[in-house]
C-alpha cells in the first residue's frame, strides 16, 4: 500500500492508531464508496444463484422466518407447558432443549445423572415422556428442531412413534435434528463415539431421512457452540462450512444422491453483536456453500445450493449485571439475523445468566423478534399488522 509522510495508506487517509476493526479483527477502511461494491452479477437476485441476498426472491414479504424459542427444563410437563404458552404467545416453531443425561445417553435414575436431571434441558428418557412433551400439540401442524446429537437416532425415533400414534405421517412431519457430531469434537464435547463410527451413523440417518421423512432436515450444522467456545465470527463460519462439506462427502462416498439429501442440510449460526460483519458472514455462508455444492460436488438441484439457517443470538455477549440490557443487545442481533437472511430464530431471554428464562423474560425474547417482523418495515412494509396480544 501507498504510505505518505505521515505513515498512513494514502488511499485510506486514517491514521494507523485510529485503525478500525470488526470484532473478529478484520481491518476496516475509513468508509466505502460504490467502486468498493463488486460487480451486480457477481452479487446476484435474491433467490438466484449464488444466493448473496437470501435464498428466497422476496424472502420475508412472502414468508416470515420461524420464530423458534428454544425451551425444556423439568419433566416433560414442565416443558409441555412452556411451548404450549410460547404457541399461544404467538411463537411458529418449537425447539427442545434435551438435560445433559439425555443428550449423553443416561437415563434419568441412573447413577451419572445425579444433580442434574432435568436443570438444563428437558428429561427424556421414554417413549412415554416424548409423549407428554407433545401432549396437545400436533406435530403436523408444528415444525420441530431438536438439540440433541450423540443420541440422536433415538429420540428421533421417540418422535416418530408419538407422531405414529397422534397418526400424523411421517411424509407430513417438519423439523430438524441437530445430529451435528462433528462439532462436539470442535466445541461441545458430547459425543458417544469416536469419529468414525459416528460419522457412519450420520449417513444412515441422512438416508434414512430422505427416503422416509422427507421434510425433516437430517442435519444441522451447527457453528453457534463453535462461537460460544472462542471462535471468530470467520472462523465459526469456516469450521461449520468445512462440517457441512465432510457430511457431504461422506453422503456421497456411502452413495446417496447429493441433489437428493443436500438440500435437507441445514445450518446453525450464531449472531453476535457485530452488526455489519454478521450480516456479512451471513451472505458470505450462502456464496460458498452454492459455489462449492454446485462446482465442487457437481449438484445439479438448485435447492442443493441453498444454504438454509437457523440462528441463535449469542448467548455469551449477555452480562448477568445490568441484566435488562440483554434485551437490546439481543434485538441488535436479532436484526442481523433478520436482515442476513435467516429462516428460522430463537431470541435469547435477558436472565439466561441467571436461570433458565422466566415466563415473563421468555415473552419478551418472543416479543423482540414479533416487532421486528411487524412494526420496524424491515420484514414486512407498511401497514404491517401491530402485535394485538
Amino acid at each position: 500500500m501507498e504510505k505518505t509522510s505521515k505513515g498512513w495508506d494514502a488511499a485510506d487517509p486514517v491514521p494507523r492508531r485510529r485503525r478500525f476493526r470488526t470484532l473478529s479483527g478484520i481491518p476496516l477502511r475509513a468508509y466505502y464508496t460504490a467502486q468498493d461494491l463488486p460487480p451486480e452479477d457477481a452479487i446476484g437476485q435474491p433467490g438466484h444463484y449464488p444466493y448473496t441476498r437470501g435464498i428466497h426472491e422476496t424472502m420475508y414479504r412472502g414468508r416470515l422466518w420461524t420464530m423458534r424459542q428454544f425451551a425444556g427444563f423439568g419433566t416433560a410437563r414442565d416443558t409441555n407447558q412452556r411451548f404450549r404458552y410460547l404457541l399461544d404467545q404467538g411463537q411458529t416453531g418449537l425447539s427442545v432443549a434435551f438435560d445433559m443425561p439425555t443428550l449423553m445417553g443416561y437415563d434419568s435414575d441412573d447413577p451419572h445423572s445425579l444433580g442434574e436431571v432435568g436443570r438444563e434441558g428437558v428429561a427424556i428418557d421414554t417413549v412415554e415422556d416424548m409423549e407428554r412433551l407433545f401432549e396437545g400439540i400436533n406435530l403436523g401442524q408444528v415444525s420441530t428442531s431438536m438439540t440433541i446429537n450423540g443420541p440422536a437416532p433415538i429420540l428421533w425415533a421417540m418422535y416418530l412413534v408419538v407422531a405414529e400414534r397422534q397418526g400424523v405421517p411421517w411424509s407430513t412431519l417438519r423439523g430438524t435434528l441437530q445430529a451435528d457430531i462433528l462439532k462436539e469434537y470442535i466445541a461441545q464435547k458430547e459425543w458417544l463415539f469416536p469419529p468414525e463410527p459416528s460419522m457412519r451413523e450420520m449417513v444412515d440417518l441422512m438416508a434414512f431421512a430422505t427416503r422416509e421423512v422427507p421434510q425433516w432436515n437430517s442435519v444441522s450444522i451447527s457453528g453457534y457452540h463453535i462461537r460460544e467456545a472462542g471462535a471468530t465470527a470467520a472462523q465459526e463460519l469456516a469450521f461449520t462450512l468445512a462440517n457441512g462439506f465432510a457430511y457431504v462427502e461422506a453422503g456421497i462416498a456411502a452413495g446417496l444422491d447429493v441433489n437428493v439429501f443436500a438440500p435437507r442440510l441445514s445450518f446453525f449460526f450464531n449472531a453476535h453483536m457485530d452488526f455489519f460483519e454478521e450480516i456479512a458472514k451471513f451472505r458470505a455462508a450462502r456464496r460458498i456453500w452454492a459455489r462449492h455444492l454446485k462446482e465442487r460436488y457437481g449438484a445439479s438441484n438448485p435447492k442443493a445450493w441453498m444454504l438454509r439457517f437457523h440462528t441463535q443470538t449469542a448467548g455469551c455477549s449477555l452480562t448477568a449485571q445490568q441484566p435488562e440490557n440483554n434485551i437490546i443487545r439481543t434485538a441488535f442481533e436479532a436484526l442481523a439475523a433478520v436482515l442476513g437472511g435467516t429462516q428460522s430464530l430463537h431470541t435469547n431471554s435477558m436472565d439466561e445468566v441467571l436461570s433458565l428464562p422466566t415466563e415473563k423474560a421468555a415473552k419478551i425474547a418472543l416479543r423482540t423478534q414479533q416487532i421486528i417482523a411487524y412494526e420496524t418495515g424491515v420484514a414486512i412494509p407498511w401497514p404491517a399488522p401491530l402485535l394485538r396480544r
